[in-house]
This record gives C-alpha cells, sequence and structure tokens, in this order.
C-alpha cells in the first residue's frame, strides 16, 4: 500500500505547539517528505534564527521566510512545519491556501510554556518577562492561526504518536481526497 497526498500539509501555530515533532510523525506515517520551513531557513543562511534576528532583524527573517515557503510549496505535497510567525503573512496565508490545507496546531499558554521555558533559541522570547511575551503573542495570533482550514487542538497528555493518530484522523475528515491510498 503506497500513499500520497494530494495537496501539502501546512502546520502552523505558535512555537511550542509541536509543530516539528508532530509533521515529522505525521509524514513518517504519510510516507512521504516532511520539511521544516525554519530548518530550512537556517541552512540557506548558514546560521540559527536567533542569529539572523540578531544581525539582520525580524524583517529580513520573514521575507526569507516567505521565499522559503513559495519554494516548498512549489514542490510535490509533503508536509511542512512552519514558523510561528510565518500564518500571520498574509502573502504567506495565501500561498499556503492555493497550495496546502493549513492546520492549526492549537495550545493553550500553559502548554506551549511548559514547553518552551527551558529553550534560549527562541529570540521572541529574549525579553524581561518571556511568558508574558508568549501570552502577548499568542492573544495578537490566535485569530490569524483561526483562519487555517483545519483547527486541531493540542493536549497536555497526548504523546506524539497518539496526537499524531487524532490529526491523520481529523485530516481526514476535513478533506477525504487528501490522503489517497493505492494499493500496490
Amino acid at each position: 500500500m503506497t500513499r500520497s497526498l494530494a495537496r501539502h500539509i501546512v502546520l502552523i501555530g505558535m512555537m511550542g505547539a509541536g509543530k516539528s515533532a508532530l509533521g515529522a510523525e505525521l509524514a513518517r506515517r504519510l510516507r512521504v517528505p516532511f520539511t521544516d520551513s525554519d530548518t530550512e531557513i537556517e541552512t540557506a543562511a548558514a546560521m540559527s534564527i536567533a542569529e539572523i534576528f540578531a544581525r539582520d532583524g525580524e524583517p529580513f527573517f520573514r521575507a526569507r521566510e516567505t521565499e522559503v515557503l513559495r519554494r516548498l510549496l512549489a514542490g510535490p505535497p509533503a508536509v511542512i512545519s512552519t514558523g510561528g510567525g510565518a500564518f500571520v503573512q498574509a502573502q504567506n496565508r495565501e500561498l499556503i491556501g492555493r497550495a496546502a490545507i493549513s492546520v492549526w496546531l492549537d495550545c493553550d499558554l500553559e502548554l506551549l510554556w511548559q514547553r518552551v521555558r527551558q529553550r534560549s533559541t527562541r529570540p521572541l522570547l529574549k525579553t524581561a518577562d518571556p511568558k508574558a511575551t508568549l501570552a502577548a503573542l499568542l492573544a495578537e495570533r490566535a485569530p490569524v492561526y483561526a483562519q487555517a482550514e483545519l483547527h486541531f487542538e493540542g493536549r497536555a497528555g497526548d504523546s506524539i504518536e497518539a496526537a499524531t493518530t487524532r490529526l491523520l484522523t481529523a485530516l481526514r475528515a476535513a478533506d477525504p481526497q487528501l490522503i489517497q491510498e493505492n494499493a500496490r
């Protein structure tokens, strides 16, 4: 049995929502490529996102993010995880809307904070009160994330495997033609 996708699956949401972890497992189960757009940006720039922010600023980073997203969406259907701010940009929402099903991985503030508080690689959280910054970002971005085609709620107790199983079920319900199974 082989599987293929009718269009890309693009995971959006806040830092710490699980886009990379769920995306990798989802792609593995579907036997399709997985790409993390932030990793692609870091590879192209030969530096970390934190270094890009420090050296060139957020507007420069956002422009590179759009370029990478455009390139990825022009390729064969795959699972793509995006950075937390990617979907906030109108041009990125338009690109995604034309080539993919967008999936908002929605987690509450406490779950996000639990996942990101020990990581020093989040440039937007390098503030005097990172949890308050995270809360403000979530409040600002949630109405935009809500424009995604599929809303998927993260659960604190879910393993990656359990969350991926729930996500596969939700994807099949949202678009029965998305995942095509072919007998070989």
